[in-house]
């Protein structure tokens, strides 16, 4: 039987946010670890910068499962991209998929990626929210760790490093970080970026509703067409009772 983890205590999120906000790295994941760690985990999307938030997660909180949500959709390069990244940290690496494969999905809907904005909802919910949403439950985890960044787009830049939703306390401990400073992190550490970053992709999601980035166009516009950034997973959705 799957654990199903209990709801998170009510928190001041307001003091906290504040609170975190002043704390240098190294006092953010020790807070973390402190407060939320023993039924924390993260996730990564295997994105252009994932390399990141899985060195700060495996050297603050090596405890931490990090969840992979394979659609069945991602790039050849992605899925190569993750098993480097799981050969040069070691974590403890979970894959969730959907209950529902992607040829039987094509054969029941059509490809949904390719229709509105109800389409995208739904093929957003089948194939990452369900799976994400199943994971915290089997893991018994009430805290999730994102690297989501203001910097992503204009609808992440207003949000705040800690996120009640539902039974989940969402955190995102990098929130306030630049391009810069990801840069220099990745130089300092010798992080690899994801292969597609060369050929000039900046958010990197499934190969059916992903583009390069080309002149004239904003990086949201490199995702589901311009239609939407978010996949779902981190809207109010991405953690609800969601059920195939």
């Amino acid at each position: 039987m799957n654990a199903i983890a209990p709801e998170t205590p009510a928190l001041d999120l307001a003091a906290l946010n504040e609170e975190f906000a002043q704390l240098t790295l190294k006092e953010r994941f020790a807070l973390i670890g402190e407060r939320f760690g023993e039924r924390a985990i993260a996730s990564t999307s295997a994105g252009a910068q994932a390399s990141v938030m899985l060195h700060l997660v495996t050297k603050h909180l090596p405890q931490l499962p990090i969840v992979f949500i394979d659609t069945g959709y991602h790039f050849r390069e992605t899925y190569h991209y993750l098993e480097t990244l799981k050969e040069r940290f070691g974590a403890d690496f979970r894959v969730y998929t959907s209950k529902i494969t992607p040829a039987r999905q094509e054969a029941l809907w059509g490809q949904r990626w390719e229709g509105d904005a109800k389409d995208l909802e739904q093929y957003g919910l089948l194939n990452k929210v369900e799976p994400m949403n199943r994971a915290l439950r089997e893991l018994g985890a009430t805290t999730w760790l994102s690297g989501v960044r203001r910097a992503h787009s204009s609808g992440r830049a207003q949000r705040n490093f800690f996120e009640q939703q539902k039974g989940t306390l969402k955190i995102f401990p990098i929130l306030d970080w630049s391009e810069d400073d990801m840069a220099n992190y990745m130089t300092l550490y010798s992080l690899p970026a994801h292969p597609l970053v060369e050929k000039g992709y900046v958010s990197i999601g499934d190969w059916h509703s992903t583009k390069p980035l080309e002149e004239g166009m904003h990086a949201e516009d490199t995702r589901f067409n311009g239609i939407k950034r978010e996949c779902g997973l981190h809207e109010a959705s991405d953690v609800s009772n969601f059920q195939i």
